[in-house]
């Protein structure tokens, strides 16, 4: 037997002015899950503590319950030392047991229509990934859309992809989806990150089921007017100042012995919008050692058609930005751009490597640069961090920059997923929760990797967003100041005159 001690938010609606926490000691055997250390303060402490449970094996998503702030399935959770136990981000009816009733009850199923035969293969197979909800919440429970805005969520988005995917009911679903607030979702892949059977609800329901409204004419007239761009410039977003694949040179050498060679998709809006936080980036990894390719010829990569439901291009741009790499032999290609990396790591079948800019520092290791006395948080961008897994690389990155790191909760800004074009107001609200979360860490400065979440959250935000790799560059400079070394690492090589990158045609 193993004694451990924890805490548990109590909360009774009728008695209780507000939740409190309480701390318990209990014995319970080794390899015990957070359910057995629930039924032991029945047991030991105290009888009362509510909370809810049926099957015990992972599959009635009852006893759904946060344990150290993130949704867990207590039956499922291995219980530890210390561990803080609280209900879901719901409303509470007594202790860990929430309101689930309501949301259930509202969730569509499925009306027979004039069909009469069996699910094909195919149809089975298509329901597949999206079939083994247990309707735990979890997922509705850390939703931000859901926080700010009347939307139906991501399980009830998850049903409704199923519906349409299934041919005994025939009722058109995208029109409902849409009233149901389908556009607020901003994929930020959270109800990914806490369901317990994995179910990829951003992909294969969210995204699918924009893709049929935009096949019935239901989508944003912001979201029509970007992938009308795309198709005629093969960009995002409008020329507005010189870019970067028209400043700098294809081919850009280190400075010193060379320890690498990558490919560098640029990215709409660090081409167009955020060419020097680009520039700075390249200068930085010319100190580092490293040859960059770039290839005047590489487009948009998809991210907002393939988000917004707008697919009929993607297979051209694919096409384009792969060839245009692998016809120069580079099996290594950089991406700056949370959006860009995701998508080409997961939207793409490319036969190179693809790699963030905080992988690669990270992997082939930096200059020391001269640290910071000023207090500095990060703010994990969405596509970043859950869609590609990349957390600790740029963690490690600004500590080295700073002697005094936050760390802040993460969670979505509201930029991503089209929500920033197509419904400026739910973006600005999940923009105004970063600002909050920002001045409660008392940080003098806001550091992410992500051009869509460094222009959202200073529109927000009180203090300065700076780029990850732009404070590296102006700590460079500042040590070379200090040092009286001379700065022949910042001077990128030019494209030729009058050479333009050859635009997108269809």
């Amino acid at each position: 037997m193993n004694t451990i001690t924890f805490t548990i938010e109590r909360f009774d609606p009728d008695t209780d002015p507000a939740p409190h926490t309480e701390t318990y000691t209990v014995e319970v055997n080794e390899g015990a899950r957070v359910l057995d250390a629930l039924h032991a303060v029945r047991e030991q402490c105290d009888p009362s503590l509510t909370y809810r449970y049926c099957c015990g094996s992972g599959q009635c998503g009852s006893c759904s319950v946060r344990v150290d702030d993130e949704p867990v399935l207590a039956c499922m959770q291995e219980a530890s030392d210390g561990m803080a136990i609280t209900p879901l981000n719901l409303p509470v009816e007594r202790d860990l047991a929430v309101e689930m009733k309501s949301y259930l009850q509202e969730m569509g199923g499925i009306t027979a229509g004039i069909f009469t035969g069996y699910l094909t293969m195919e149809a089975n197979e298509a329901i597949r990934p999206i079939r083994d909800c247990i309707e735990c919440l979890a997922c509705v429970s850390e939703c931000p859309a859901l926080a700010v805005t009347d939307f139906a969520g991501p399980t009830a988005m998850r049903q409704e992809m199923r519906i349409a995917l299934d041919p005994r009911d025939d009722r058109d679903r995208a029109a409902l989806t849409v009233d149901e607030g389908l556009f607020t979702c901003t994929t930020c892949q959270r109800c990914l990150e806490v369901c317990p059977k994995h179910i990829k609800i951003p992909g294969k329901a969210i995204e699918k089921l924009r893709e049929i409204a935009h096949r019935e004419g239901l989508s944003l007239p912001r979201h029509e007017a970007v992938a009308e761009m795309v198709r005629t410039s093969g960009r995002t977003v409008d020329r507005i100042m010189g870019t970067v694949l028209e400043q700098v040179a294809e081919v850009i050498e280190p400075v010193g012995e060379v320890r690498g060679e990558v490919g560098f998709f640029v990215g709409c809006m660090y081409n167009g919008r955020l060419p020097e936080t680009a520039m700075k980036m390249l200068a930085v990894l010319r100190r580092n050692g490293i040859r960059v390719i770039i290839p005047p010829e590489q487009v948009c990569c998809g991210s907002p058609l393939i988000r917004t439901g707008q697919t009929d291009y993607l297979p051209s741009l694919q096409r384009m930005n792969i060839e245009c790499f692998t016809k120069r032999g580079i099996d290594t290609v950089l991406t700056m751009c949370a959006g860009c990396g995701s998508t080409l790591k997961n939207d793409y079948e490319t036969p190179y490597r693809v790699i963030d800019i905080n992988e690669l520092l990270d992997e082939y290791g930096i200059e020391p640069p001269v640290s910071s006395p000023v207090p500095m948080t990060y703010h994990d961008p969405c596509h970043l961090k859950r869609g590609q897994g990349v957390t600790e690389e740029p963690r490690a990155l600004l500590r080295k920059l700073t002697d005094d790191f936050r760390e802040m909760p993460a969670r979505c800004c509201g930029a991503g997923g089209g929500v920033r074009s197509g419904l400026p107001d739910v973006a600005a609200d999940l923009g105004s929760d970063r600002r909050e979360a920002i001045a409660e860490t008392g940080a003098a400065i806001c550091v992410t990797s992500c051009p869509f979440c460094e222009f959202h959250i200073s529109e927000h935000s009180g203090v300065p967003v700076i780029n990850i790799t732009t404070l590296l560059f102006e700590a460079y400079e500042k040590k070379d100041e200090e040092t009286g070394e001379n700065s022949d690492w910042k001077d990128l090589p030019c494209r030729e005159q009058n050479t333009q990158p050859p635009k997108n045609s269809k």
